[in-house]
């Protein structure tokens, strides 16, 4: 991603609806009137700011540096303190970064986590927030913003926020994600490995974890599959049988097109389908990877019940999930809520195991993976950045910069343990109780 180091006032940059006071703005600068603001907004700047007008606050020379390119970015956060409004003035362009937009995101990070709700118990940042125009109506969000209606984590609103994220464009996910058009952490074995080669690695684990290796023909059920990666992987090196399902049907298509491509028609097939509409069918594993973070809490018993009843017995779950401790669902005014997951939420592993523990699974397993997925996100942001032009003529510049921001942001909240990702691995019993299981985890890593 290009980014300009030029603040300074140009035509266009002031917007409609927003006045300036151009006088005190020659005598002291829009740093000086807008110190209240900003301290308000953020506390005392940890890393520079810069203004339209060229003025600056905070301290100069770091890693870089956060951008007010127009009045309008003060306005989109006066209205709507917190990330919401910084998100906003972001994905508009009125709020930039110049340099390493990691560094600026995670120095800005504390700040961010105890945003006020109010700029109304600071006087002084009212009074500049009014002397600058900025308290008149609230501007529109940007189009990319999503308000998903009707009751929350039913079919129709999970297909709508699905298709939200998802139904981006293939092309845009490929250029991203790179040749593995694998949507989930990858497993890096060491600092050498290519970002294809980890998602490999990652999908190997998972075949392996479910015993695929260990029985040739064996019939997989891949939940939320994506654009049919591990569906493919699991056919191509154990011969799996796979019904891969998903409700985008734009990675419907695509999965379609590469399992063709692949030569593996007679062994994958690919489904348009909710997995509440799953019955009187029979595997020998189940993967679920990527999917859980949309399934909610409130179904999640409906989705490990569902599970556990198309299980043969002593078949295997792997449910790999982004978690939180404590769970966490995503706030209505958050961010992400708005432009990236809507109605994501993540839960605490040990939820998820009580839940897996409740439909009837035996669990066998829990592994982290947490690093690898901080590592994962910096390659994604990375693809991104080299290829911003032609993300932005496929998305346009709106919803590239939802990626990045969320991936930035993502990707730091993984690094400091913010956020965790869990492989669980869970058994359906079978006759007295025999589980299939290795007496072992020597097995699982090729």
């Amino acid at each position: 991603m290009a980014l300009q180091d030029d603040v300074t006032t140009r035509p266009g940059a002031v917007r409609t609806g927003v006045t300036i006071d151009l006088r005190a703005r020659r005598d002291a600068g829009l740093a000086d009137q807008l110190r209240p603001l900003v301290e308000a907004y953020l506390g005392r700047p940890t890393v520079e700011v810069r203004f339209w007008d060229g003025s600056r606050l905070g301290p100069r020379g770091g890693p870089g540096a956060l951008v007010l390119r127009s009045p309008e970015a003060i306005r989109r956060m006066a209205w709507a303190p917190g990330e919401l409004g910084a998100g906003r003035a972001f994905v508009a362009g009125d709020l930039d970064v110049d340099g390493d937009i990691f560094a600026v995101v995670a120095a800005l990070r504390p700040a961010g986590q105890r945003l006020r709700t109010t700029l109304r118990t600071v006087p002084a940042a009212v009074q500049a927030a009014r002397r600058l125009g900025l308290l008149d109506r609230p501007p529109p969000p940007p189009p990319e913003e999503a308000r998903p209606r009707g009751l929350r984590h039913s079919r129709r609103r999970d297909a709508t926020a699905v298709s939200h994220h998802y139904d981006v464009g293939n092309d845009f996910y490929r250029l991203v994600l790179g040749p593995s058009l694998t949507y989930s952490c990858a497993r890096f074995v060491d600092d050498a490995t290519t970002l294809e080669a980890a998602q490999d690695a990652k999908h190997e684990l998972v075949c392996r974890k479910l015993g695929l290796h260990e029985r040739p023909g064996a019939r997989l059920l891949d939940v939320g599959c994506g654009w049919g990666s591990m569906a493919i992987h699991a056919a191509r090196h154990h011969d799996a049988r796979v019904v891969a399902i998903t409700i985008s049907e734009q990675q419907a298509q695509l999965a379609r097109a590469r399992v063709r491509d692949a030569g593996l028609d007679d062994r994958v097939e690919v489904r348009l389908q909710d997995y509440r509409e799953l019955h009187g069918e029979a595997f020998d594993a189940i993967s679920s990877i990527g999917m859980f973070e949309h399934v909610g809490a409130a179904r999640m018993s409906t989705y490990l019940g569902t599970l556990w009843s198309l299980l043969r017995p002593e078949g295997r779950l792997l449910n790999h999930a982004i978690s939180s401790v404590g769970g966490s669902r995503l706030a209505g005014r958050s961010f992400a809520h708005r432009y990236v997951f809507p109605d994501g939420e993540l839960i605490d592993v040990g939820d998820v195991v009580l839940g897996m523990e409740a439909a009837g699974f035996e669990v066998r397993d829990v592994e982290s993976l947490r690093e690898h997925y901080g590592t994962t996100l910096r390659a994604w942001v990375a693809n991104l950045q080299q290829r911003w032009d032609e993300a932005v003529a496929l998305v346009g510049e709106g919803r590239a910069r939802v990626w990045l921001l969320y991936m930035v942001a993502s990707a730091i909240g993984f690094e400091d343990g913010g956020l965790a990702v869990h492989q669980v691995l869970g058994v359906r019993g079978g006759e007295h109780g025999s589980s299939g299981m290795p007496r072992t985890r020597d097995g699982w890593v090729a």
